[in-house]
C-alpha cells in the first residue's frame, strides 16, 4: 500500500511539473508575440501549401531581420486577440481570424510589396507525400529498370509493382499505372514516384492578411480563406466581407 501510494504523490509531483512547464511555455509565447507586435511595424499571417521544414527553415534564414512563428496557432489567437474585446493593439483580432490550419505569422519591417513579391516567388518542387493529390497520371511502360540494383527487385514488388529479374536485370514485365491526375497518393504510390524521380508537389506560401502597427490598419490579402474564417467575420460583423 505504501509502495502504491508513494507512485501516485511521484506522478502527482510530475504531471504538476509538466502542466507548470507549458503552462510557462504558452505565457512566454504570448509575452514574445506581444513584444514583436510592438517592435515590428507589420504583421502578415502566411499559409503554407505542402510543407517541408527545411525550405521554411531557408526562408527563416534569409530573413533574419524578422520573426517568424509557426504553430500554437490557439495560442497565437489569445497573444493577439480573440474578439475586439481583449486584442492587443486596434484591429489585432482581425488578423487571428486567419489562424486556422498550416499557416504562420510574420513580424517584419519590410513593407507588403517586398513580402509579397519575396513569397510569391519562392516556390519549390519537391517530391509528393501519401496524402498528397496528384497533379498528374503517372504510367511505367514494360521493360527494364535498369537504373535499379536487382536486390530491390522484392521492394518494388512489395509496393505492387509488376516486376521480376529476367538475366539479373529488374523489368517491369507489364505496364503500370501508378496514379491518375486528382488521386489522393497513398504512401505506396508516394514510394514510388519518389524512386523514379517524379516530383508533383510545390511548396509555396501565400500572405494572408497585413496589419499596420502605426495605423491600426488591416488588410486582407487573398480571397482564399476558409467556411470559417468567413463565417467567423459574418457572425461579428453582420457581414460576409471586411
Amino acid at each position: 500500500m505504501f509502495l502504491i501510494l508513494s507512485l501516485m504523490l511521484l506522478l502527482t509531483v510530475s504531471l504538476t511539473k509538466t502542466t507548470k512547464k507549458g503552462l510557462e511555455a504558452k505565457q512566454n509565447l504570448i509575452e514574445e508575440l506581444r513584444k514583436c507586435a510592438d517592435i515590428y511595424r507589420y504583421v502578415f499571417v502566411f499559409s503554407v501549401e505542402n510543407m517541408r521544414n527545411n525550405k521554411l527553415k531557408d526562408i527563416r534564414t534569409a530573413w533574419k531581420h524578422s520573426r517568424f512563428f509557426f504553430g500554437k496557432n490557439k495560442v497565437m489567437m489569445i497573444a493577439l486577440g480573440k474578439g475586439p474585446t481583449d486584442e492587443y493593439k486596434d484591429n489585432l483580432h482581425k488578423v487571428s481570424r486567419f489562424l486556422r490550419g498550416e499557416v504562420g505569422v510574420l513580424f517584419t519591417n519590410k513593407t507588403k510589396d517586398e513580402v509579397q513579391e519575396y513569397f510569391s516567388s519562392f516556390k519549390e518542387v519537391d517530391y509528393a507525400r501519401a496524402g498528397n493529390v496528384a497533379t498528374m497520371s503517372v504510367t511505367l511502360d514494360e521493360g527494364p529498370l535498369e537504373q535499379f540494383p536487382h536486390s530491390m527487385e522484392p521492394q518494388l514488388r512489395q509496393l505492387g509493382l509488376p516486376t521480376a529479374l529476367k538475366k539479373g536485370v529488374v523489368t517491369l514485365i507489364k505496364d503500370f499505372e501508378v496514379c491518375k491526375e486528382g488521386d489522393t497518393l497513398t504512401p505506396e504510390q508516394a514510394r514510388i514516384l519518389k524512386l523514379f524521380g517524379t516530383e508533383m508537389a510545390e511548396f509555396k506560401i501565400s500572405i494572408k492578411c497585413m496589419w499596420n502597427s502605426e495605423s491600426g490598419d488591416f488588410e486582407k490579402l487573398t480571397d482564399a480563406d476558409s467556411n470559417e474564417t468567413k463565417k467567423e467575420e459574418t457572425d461579428e460583423d453582420g457581414e460576409g466581407n471586411e
